[in-house]
């Protein structure tokens, strides 16, 4: 029996990945609700941005998890951009509910 890389973490990493995703559009969609202005731009910008760092995120999990040959390497780059996503999801709205920019 071959000695098949754990990839557990690809298994928390897809669905959550998607979820991201569909929170992101979900709050894209409420921002197009309201009256247009440059905080209500960038606030759907970023988030589309990060829908798609999201997006590649789940891709990479899911071949991390169908593929034998590069297991490891997709998982460790699902899971940094990932990170990345969280990280950037945390600053847009950290930096939109003070209203710093």
């Amino acid at each position: 029996m071959k000695n098949k890389p754990n990839n557990d973490l690809s298994h928390h990493i897809l669905p959550n990945s998607a979820t991201m995703v569909g929170v992101c559009i979900m709050v894209i969609s409420i921002v197009k609700g309201m009256p247009p202005d440059m905080v209500h731009y960038l606030i759907d910008k970023a988030l589309a941005i990060d829908s798609l760092l999201f997006t590649i995120s789940a891709l990479l999990s899911f071949l991390s998890i169908r593929l034998e040959r590069a297991t490891l390497r997709f998982e460790r780059w699902a899971e940094m951009i990932f990170i990345v996503g969280l990280v950037s999801m945390t600053m847009i709205a950290v930096i939109f509910s003070f209203e710093i920019v």
